[in-house]
């Protein structure tokens, strides 16, 4: 056996030498990986041997071709150094109203990556406080923040895909995709619904919030009447943002608004309409010109609507525009349902 030599420490810029026709291969040598230089007379088997380590192993260093080829001064790596030891990955507790789709895109990641560095069987399915192992970020780095809670849209009576999507200038699809439906003709009311790339925000004061910049406007130059409104829903135990698109669609939240018809002010009442409320529903005198009772007189109709029709929003909708009598037989007239699809619109845009 050769003589026993100690193994040594390449600088970082050695490497191993290839020697062209023997079949040895060039591999770089890293700073802290351990080399010996074959002397005359030594084999494969030998420094293995003295190194404690395989011949397979040293081939596989060196990626040595022909185990039977060494030349003296050779350098032979016996001890590779070890990797640095991977990052611990970064670990997300699911908050309420997350999805896969929210995180995998707040981490700039896929979801099948997720579902398969967590063996998640159903990926529809989180529940709040889980904790997701995510792959490719490092927990040391710090995180930009958890992700925004996404916008739920909780669906109404009467509205569809396309209704929904182009409240919020989005795609049908991207809600398809966003919520893994089957059978995106079908929704179920009170369905929820994840609008990826919207974040839910903090409830302002109401008609605020998610309004175009007109709208706005008008909304808030329009400030008492709207105060009315709410105060009058409340009262009747009626959704604020409904009452106010009701009165938004009808007359823009006006007073002097008048119909072709001859429908008055904000909630757009016919006179006649206004002696029935007051007489079979509020038993006082009417009065449609005036802001407050036109308000009281509206809401408290709608109220009535609601009532009769177990709180189906469509079918309150549908008597408020065609009547009563008509919705009882006929049910929603087709020129009544863009009426509703807006109001519905604008309830949503309301409640935000």
């Amino acid at each position: 056996m050769s003589r026993l030599r100690q193994p040594r420490t390449l600088p970082a810029v050695a490497c191993l030498v290839a020697v062209i026709g023997l079949g040895i291969a060039v591999l770089p040598a890293a700073a802290a990986d351990k080399v010996v230089v074959v002397r005359q007379g030594d084999t494969l088997s030998e420094i293995a041997l003295e190194q404690g380590v395989t011949v397979a192993q040293l081939v596989s260093l060196n990626g040595i071709k022909n185990p039977g080829l060494i030349y003296v001064g050779q350098n032979l790596r016996v001890q590779a150094s070890p990797p640095p030891p991977a990052p611990a990955p970064l670990v997300h507790v699911v908050a309420s109203g997350e999805n896969l789709t929210v995180i995998a895109h707040h981490y700039g990641t896929s979801i099948a990556t997720i579902v398969s560095a967590n063996g998640l069987v159903n990926p529809s399915f989180l529940r709040v406080g889980q904790r997701l192992t995510i792959l490719g970020v490092a927990a040391a780095v710090p995180d930009a923040g958890p992700a925004p809670a996404p916008l739920v849209h909780v669906v109404a009576s009467g509205e569809n895909l396309t209704v929904i999507a182009h409240h919020y200038g989005t795609s049908i699809a991207t809600i398809v995709s966003a919520n893994g439906l089957v059978n995106p003709s079908f929704l179920r009311v009170g369905q929820r619904l994840t609008i990826p790339g919207l974040a839910s925000t903090a409830p302002g004061s109401p008609g605020g919030a998610g309004l175009p910049a007109s709208m706005a406007a008008a909304v808030a130059s329009r400030a008492n009447v709207g105060s009315l409104l709410v105060a009058e829903a409340n009262a009747a135990g009626v959704d604020p943002a409904f009452v106010m698109a009701v009165a938004w669609q009808e007359s823009g939240w006006r007073q002097e608004a008048v119909s072709s018809a001859g429908a008055i002010g904000v909630m757009q009442l016919m006179p006649a309409t206004g002696e029935w409320v007051a007489g079979g529903i509020l038993g006082e005198a009417a009065n449609v010109h005036d802001l407050r009772w036109n308000i009281h007189a509206g809401v408290r109709l709608l109220r009535h609507y609601l009532d009769r029709y177990h709180g189906d929003r469509s079918l309150a909708l549908a008597a408020y525009y065609q009547g009563e009598r008509a919705t009882d037989i006929h049910g929603i007239y087709a020129i009544s349902r863009s009426y509703i699809a807006s109001i519905l619109a604008l309830q949503a845009i309301f409640g935000r």
